[in-house]
């Protein structure tokens, strides 16, 4: 049995119906698989969903309103990237309708049921694709997030979410939200697959361009701000956090308590205030003239309609609000690395959600709805269980392109350590570094490459061509020069970091100390520290040792 026919027999034996709203047929998937395996892309043969309210060519969209649908002419963006990198599209999944709530259930298709435990919410508005995930009916899947919608359902539903910063990816083919503040995401089950397909569609789909002196990763010994005061968790939910910041702690994290006021303030303005004129705008239009036979989700109906009653004024005067608060609130980050929270407050019953479907939406948005409106990016990862068998989901969240940063301490905290952060692929700006001395791991200046987002990347060795003297300097650094004759490899380090960094460095560098390219064993050159024609003369040669720690030693 193939896996696409082992994919779909599972799907057929599930009795989840509601997770697809458009299934591909099978042997339209199997051919697609075949020729992707023989492409060999970087995601080949990786099975991919994608939330219904996501152009797929060919494959009506819907949003979750039959009366809404159209079938459209060409992928979105975001879609095409993955394709190309290999992943074949399986059908699009259910979601809370026009991507409005972060329960999953406000669906004419269905609600969409939490993956373990049936009576429970799956978490919207990106409920199916989650699921279809935590099913393994899909390696990936492809999700949108205005409020959360990325990253409550990846928490509940125990998977890796990623929400990069607002406009790395493309939204266009997607049917907007909050246009200001949509963000195209990934859902897969584990961390280093989310990282490439996160890489894959923002080098494929960008909308935004990266700094020039973007971070890669986080120091050694990094600064996590964490709530001082958690809201809205009973005492599992809180029990479940202090186990993840002890989690944090153990893996090397220092951890630094900070009020939440404003980040708090700003999460009830994305729905309980002007913010909400974006919902009308993308389709007020349609639901106000659809007509009393339209499969509207009365909710969702509601909210969008009473969205159409704000002013211009109004709209001014609370994003004049959000950035107030986004001043105040960031600084509260000053000098951490990134902000780590529950990414969803408790996971209701499905039909607690019936009873009470507003509010206990709006609780479940309290730790993700100020993300967007903060331009900030957000990874959540699976953090364990509680009791009752709810999985539980932490999420790290830092300033706008620091999503390498999360990356990597989201690496660290899973203790899954990827060779690389999904941005160095994903088109940020970014180049490598061979060091042999002073700035080797461990080493007296290894914090100037790690105080600017520098990434280790691992051991190297050059080709047989150079000689290493040790120079009198403060600290003690050794010189690397190449030579024609008499040369030996020398071992050494290469470290990821961006331009700006780079430039840093040769600015600042100390005579004899230079930047040109070095020669490694496997016949790259890449960018290094050496030393001029005095190390020779003033320098003591090392080049016996080979390196500059044995030669230390």
């Amino acid at each position: 049995m193939t896996r696409i026919a082992e994919i779909y027999r599972n799907i057929e034996a599930s009795g989840r119906d509601e997770v697809f709203i458009h299934l591909r047929p099978q042997a339209e998937v199997e051919s697609d698989y075949r020729t992707a395996l023989a492409a060999d892309g970087p995601l080949a043969g990786l099975v991919l969903a994608v939330k219904d309210n996501v152009d797929v060519a060919g494959i009506p969209t819907t949003a979750a309103c039959p009366d809404f649908e159209y079938i459209p002419n060409a992928d979105a963006p975001a879609v095409s990237a993955l394709k190309a990198a290999g992943a074949v599209v399986i059908g699009k999944t259910n979601l809370d309708q026009f991507a409005t709530g972060l329960v999953g259930t406000r669906s004419p298709y269905g609600a969409v049921r939490d993956s373990r435990r049936t009576d429970y919410i799956s978490g919207g508005s990106s409920s199916g694709s989650a699921v279809a995930v935590a099913l393994g009916f899909a390696d990936i899947a492809i999700g949108t997030d205005t409020a959360g919608s990325g990253r409550v359902p990846a928490g509940l539903q125990g998977i890796v979410g990623i929400k990069a910063t607002v406009g790395l990816v493309s939204t266009e083919g997607v049917v907007p939200a909050c246009a200001s503040y949509d963000c195209v995401t990934i859902f897969a089950a584990d961390l280093a697959t989310a990282q490439a397909a996160m890489a894959a569609m923002s080098a494929g789909a960008p909308q935004r361009q990266w700094p020039a002196d973007v971070a890669f990763a986080a120091p050694v010994t990094p600064r996590i701000a964490v709530p001082e005061t958690l809201t809205g968790l009973d005492a599992e939910w809180q029990a479940a956090f202090d186990a993840a910041v002890s989690q944090a702690k153990a893996v090397g994290f220092d951890t630094v308590p900070i009020p939440m006021d404003d980040f708090f303030a700003a999460a009830g303005l994305l729905y309980n205030g002007a913010l909400v004129a974006e919902r009308w705008d993308a389709v007020g239009e349609f639901v106000s003239t659809a007509g009393p036979d339209a499969e509207l989700d009365p909710t969702v109906a509601a909210i969008i309609t009473a969205a159409g009653a704000y002013s211009a004024t109004d709209l001014l005067r609370d994003r004049r609000r959000v950035e107030e608060l986004r001043r105040t609130a960031l600084a509260q980050l000053e000098g951490c690395h990134a902000l780590m929270v529950p990414t969803a407050p408790e996971h209701p019953r499905i039909d607690e959600v019936a009873a009470d479907p507003v509010v206990v939406n709006s609780r479940m948005g309290r730790y993700t709805n100020f993300c967007n409106l903060f331009d900030m990016c957000a990874i959540s990862i699976p953090a364990g269980t509680v009791s009752d068998g709810a999985q539980f989901g932490t999420t790290l969240l830092a300033q706008g392109f620091h999503d390498g940063v999360i990356a990597d301490l989201a690496a660290r905290f899973l203790d899954t350590p990827s060779a690389e952060t999904w941005p160095e692929t994903g088109g940020a700006p970014c180049t490598e570094l061979a060091v042999f001395g002073a700035h080797l791991r461990g080493q007296p200046l290894e914090h100037q490459l790690t105080g600017r987002g520098a990434r280790w990347a691992g051991p190297i060795t050059t080709a047989p061509h150079y000689r290493l003297y040790a120079l009198d300097t403060v600290p003690p650094k050794p010189g690397l020069t190449r030579v024609a004759d008499g040369g030996v490899p020398i071992v050494g380090e290469r470290w990821v970091l961006s331009p700006a960094a780079l430039g840093e460095f040769l600015a600042e560098l100390p005579a004899p100390m230079l930047l040109g390219k070095v020669e490694l064993d496997d016949g790259r050159w890449i960018t290094g520290f050496g030393c001029d024609h005095i190390a020779p003369v003033q320098g003591r040669d090392i080049t016996e040792y080979r390196g500059w720690l044995a030669a230390m030693a």
